[in-house]
């Protein structure tokens, strides 16, 4: 089978047993009183606005709550006084038990896949916030694991579900600008490290157990503002830098509108690799295979830090666009009857402006990303951003992070396969080692 997998193909040869994102299997159980019985891993920061808005639905009930800090999972319990609170989401799980009917992972990256699939495997649905997984390899296992359990998933890019990004979807796939032949994405935002190893090290906090924190990753000595509650998305063992923070995010709108799969290749250009931090600043250049809202192929560019918004954009010249002002985040789509910008956040604009005069954006309203998977799993409606979604997203997503550390390197993909065929070192990046006693079945 040829590696340019049209996109059935390609969820077909992931063993995707329903069309992405459209995943809406009943929860195999539901408390007594009807109600959804959540288990929340990581309830501060991103953690807590997610226990929030997830607690929101009239029909949820927490049940667990689940933080390395103790700090973070007394506060929480000020709002869910009867839930029953863990350090440890393995013991959470194991405790639990049929007391619980769904999960949520709101924990650092590298936690989010043994924490996501820890979950599926003990039948429970899952909300995982974003990226779904810190590899490829582990993007990849979590879908097919939540496919072949059946189980209702749902990736935390709430921007997927709002308004503005769905009706960019619409004018997109209803040929408002034309095939699309190249997309610009960018985030001014800097989760990078450009420095060395840490040598301030020192004892951690009492209210923190680092050891659990650490989980699959090495053992290492902390070190006070980097780990936690600190810079973690700026490392490599533990974040995905900008593109993996922000680019899931400004990737999602495009991916979804012009129904991409698997890129054939993505090449970096940043500095050389340090082996401690993400670079500052990436240009990666992906080239996608063609769909039906696309040109034969098309061209994905991304920027971050210091090269975003992008500065040197040439604009085809047929648009008659001389200047374009960019803001701090966004996407622009080109097309052969012109270009979408999308900012983020805020509404798409047809570009040039005096060529849509007479056009009437569709009206789309906004779903709340939190309650759909809730839904979901009560049996009522579906997700939009189920793991048949997310992870193939994230696995081309994750596929450029894998080529800031092989610079100026076109690293050609195999979708089928998993695996780049062309740089044999890179592979080794595609999939880690977890830690002794913190091995996950399907992931270790």
């Amino acid at each position: 089978m040829s590696k340019h997998l049209a996109r059935r193909d390609f969820l077909q040869v992931a063993g995707a047993v329903v069309a992405a994102g459209t995943m809406s299997i009943r929860a195999e159980a539901v408390s007594p009183n009807g109600k959804l019985r959540t288990a929340h891993i990581g309830v501060g920061g991103m953690g807590g606005a997610d226990l929030r808005s997830i607690s929101s639905h009239p029909m949820v009930e927490v049940a667990a709550l689940c933080d390395v800090d103790s700090n973070r999972l007394e506060e929480a319990a000020k709002a869910h006084a009867q839930a029953k609170k863990f350090r440890d989401f393995r013991e959470m799980l194991a405790a639990m038990g049929d007391s619980i009917d769904a999960v949520v992972v709101s924990t650092p990256d590298h936690t989010h896949a043994p924490a996501a699939m820890s979950a599926l495997s003990a039948n429970k649905p899952v909300y995982c916030q974003k990226p779904l997984t810190h590899e490829v390899f582990e993007a990849r296992q979590l879908r097919l694991t939540a496919e072949k359990r059946g189980l209702v998933t749902q990736m935390g890019i709430q921007v997927h579900s709002a308004a503005p990004y769905r009706r960019t979807v619409a004018m997109i796939q209803g040929g408002a600008i034309g095939k699309v032949s190249q997309v610009h994405a960018w985030s001014n935002k800097n989760w990078g490290y450009d420095g060395g190893e840490f040598t301030n090290t020192a004892a951690a906090p009492d209210n923190l157990d680092f050891n659990l924190w650490l989980g699959t990753a090495a053992e290492r000595p902390f070190v006070p503002g980097v780990y936690h509650p600190g810079q973690w998305r700026k490392l490599i063992p533990f974040g995905t830098g900008t593109l993996g923070d922000m680019g899931v995010h400004i990737f999602d709108t495009p991916y979804d509108a012009l129904a991409l799969t698997a890129p054939n290749w993505a090449m970096t250009t940043c500095r050389e690799p340090t082996g401690v931090g993400h670079p500052t600043k990436n240009k990666v250049e992906y080239e996608f295979p063609g769909t039906k809202y696309t040109t034969d192929t098309m061209r994905w560019t991304w920027y971050d830090g210091g090269f975003a918004p992008p500065k040197d954009l040439k604009l085809p010249a047929e648009l008659g666009i001389e200047q374009l002002d960019l803001p701090g985040q966004g996407a622009l789509f080109i097309g052969e009857k012109g270009a979408l910008l999308l900012p983020h956040v805020g509404e798409p604009r047809l570009l040039p402006e005096n060529r849509f005069t007479d056009y009437k954006a569709p009206e789309i309203i906004a779903a709340n990303h939190y309650h759909q998977w809730v839904d979901a799993c009560m049996g009522k409606g579906e997700t939009s951003a189920s793991f048949a979604y997310a992870g193939p997203l994230t696995e081309a997503l994750l596929l450029g992070v894998v080529a800031n550390r092989f610079p100026e390197t076109k690293l050609e993909w195999d979708a089928e396969s998993l695996r780049i065929t062309n740089v044999e070192a890179a592979n080794q990046l595609l999939k880690r080692d977890y830690r002794k006693g913190f091995e996950v079945a399907g992931l270790s």
